[in-house]
């Protein structure tokens, strides 16, 4: 699998969650709440991806000149476990190098709020990395937002599958913010930057 990247090549920036609005405010959908965000950014709106089962917005971020790079975002509208047959058919049509792709998602080991970035490695038991990593191979980069682990005895897919509670609302907008700041710093600057300035 090629993962070789040139300054001219696109970004495709894919926010996990699930579709539908009963899905909105889950905390397995954060990823698509960052990509919102930076569709806002861009000053577009998502719209369907012609045979792939996504939903794009395609824009430029950084400043005129040899940091400006062409990104696309996408939100699978398969559901969490099925999106790396949206991802990979994104990233074959746009031809996308596999080091330029971007997965924002819940991580259940890390704090709320709290982000890591990385390139590579394991799913941690996060369907839609299993997904991803299953259709193209593991080398793309992650934006991991923390969510914590489950209270008590609950079930990881029931702490999943809801809401963040009313305290984290509190500080989500600005962490959300955070996130996205953090993907176009990646997309910029690259790796060894965005972790300096977002490994929190």
């Amino acid at each position: 699998m090629d993962v070789t990247t040139g300054a001219n090549d696109p970004w495709l920036i894919v926010g996990l969650g699930n579709p539908g609005p009963e899905y909105a405010m889950n905390r397995h959908n954060v990823g698509f709440m960052v990509a919102d965000l930076l569709a806002d950014r861009l000053g577009g709106r998502f719209k369907r991806a012609g045979r792939a089962q996504a939903q794009v917005v395609e824009g430029r971020i950084g400043p005129p000149g040899p940091l400006n790079r062409r990104v696309i975002l996408a939100k699978p509208m398969s559901y969490m476990n099925l999106s790396g047959g949206p991802v990979n058919a994104l990233r074959e049509f746009y031809k996308v190098p596999l080091a330029n792709i971007v997965a924002i998602h819940d991580e259940l080991d890390i704090d709320h709020g709290t982000l890591r970035l990385k390139l590579g490695g394991g799913d941690n038991g996060h369907n839609g990395l299993k997904s991803m990593t299953k259709a193209m191979s593991a080398d793309y980069h992650r934006v991991r937002f923390g969510i914590g682990r489950p209270p008590g005895r609950m079930q990881v897919a029931d702490f999943v599958l809801k809401d963040f509670s009313s305290a984290e609302r509190k500080e989500l907008d600005y962490f959300v913010d955070r996130a996205a700041d953090a993907v176009e710093c990646l997309v910029i600057e690259g790796l060894e930057r965005a972790q300096s300035t977002y490994n929190s």
